[in-house]
């Protein structure tokens, strides 16, 4: 695809013309549907993904393969911890999987560091996503250490909710309870438990959120 199409407004975050022209120069615009990875723990990356369309979720996994969710990147956003391993040349600690369909453009590493020494836009949209990311991380850190389980199911209800711009979450019990770490039978035990109790809507692969 052409970046040059494409229809967003780079102004919102890059008010430097010569940044602008700069990320249409460099960039590609590429597309991944729901599921796909696109950074994979363990590889080297070679670009930073901005998105413009979609989201994707960012996902920690154990020695023994367990999967955690850490955080959600939607439009406008990109991955700083992508950002530190290219910066840094050093193998990815995440999984990028892609939550929604996504259109996003990738950015060479090499103009990363350039573009921030260039341009005070880039370095402003930098530096707000490592602390949008590093509050994001400690809130599933407090969650993890301080939360019952029904909250963090609930929280992350929500979370995924707003990420979508739905009250209608499509996702069934096993996946809920792989991005929490949790048993699905614990998940499906709590999930019953808040349609009971009239916060939720359980459907066939679907949770309907009636609570704000």
């Amino acid at each position: 695809m052409d970046i040059n199409k494409l229809n967003i407004d780079f102004t919102s975050q890059f008010y430097e013309p010569e940044l602008i022209e700069e990320m249409k120069k460099v960039s590609a615009l590429k597309e991944a549907k729901v599921g796909e990875t696109l950074i994979e723990i363990g590889q080297y990356i070679k670009f930073i993904p901005v998105i413009t369309k979609g989201s994707i979720k960012i996902l920690r996994e154990n020695e023994d393969g367990e999967e955690i969710f850490m955080y959600y990147i939607s439009s406008g956003d990109t991955c700083s911890m992508s950002l530190t391993c290219c910066m840094q040349n050093r193998i990815s600690g995440i999984r990028a999987v892609v939550e929604e369909d996504v259109e996003y453009m990738a950015i060479p590493i090499n103009y990363i560091e350039d573009w921030i020494r260039k341009y005070a836009s880039w370095r402003s949209f930098i530096f707000r996503s490592y602390q949008t990311r590093l509050d994001e991380m400690l809130n599933t850190i407090d969650s993890l250490a301080f939360k019952k389980m029904d909250e963090r199911l609930f929280e992350y209800l929500k979370l995924k909710s707003e990420n979508s711009g739905s009250k209608t979450i499509h996702s069934t019990h096993q996946e809920i309870a792989t991005d929490l770490h949790a048993s699905r039978e614990a998940v499906s035990r709590l999930l019953k438990k808040m349609e009971q109790d009239e916060v939720i809507v359980l459907g066939r692969n679907k949770i309907e959120i009636l609570e704000d």
